[in-house]
């Protein structure tokens, strides 16, 4: 997978996590509407509460974002970063080594599949 500079989405979805307006996004992702969240800048932002399941976040970058209780286990996370996140009680895909989450959370490495 090419690593791509995290960036800034032009779509609605966005702007709503930009905004962590979780409440909203929740309630539309739960009506079906869409995000492109591949190679997605998400720094300094408080996504708690966030439903995350089925959403390709592979290239995204986390850096000090709360991610507190967020379940990830069923999306996609090939080539995050999770530099200094708070992930206290986040569940991460099972295809994602212990060491691959260290790494990226102390570090800023992308998290590899394996």
């Amino acid at each position: 997978m090419a690593q791509n500079a995290p960036e800034f989405k032009d779509n609605e979805m966005y702007r709503l996590l930009r905004d962590e307006n979780i409440e909203e996004f929740n309630k539309r992702k739960e009506v079906g509407e869409t995000c492109d969240f591949v190679c997605a800048d998400f720094r300094n932002l408080k996504l708690t509460g966030i439903n995350a399941d089925g959403i390709d976040f592979s290239g995204s970058y986390f850096r000090s974002c709360d991610l507190r209780g967020v379940d990830f286990s069923l999306s996609k996370m090939e080539g995050t970063s999770i530099h200094d996140a708070q992930i206290s009680g986040a569940l991460f895909p099972t295809a994602l080594r212990a060491e691959e989450i260290s790494l990226s959370l102390n570090h800023g490495t992308r998290m590899r599949y394996y």
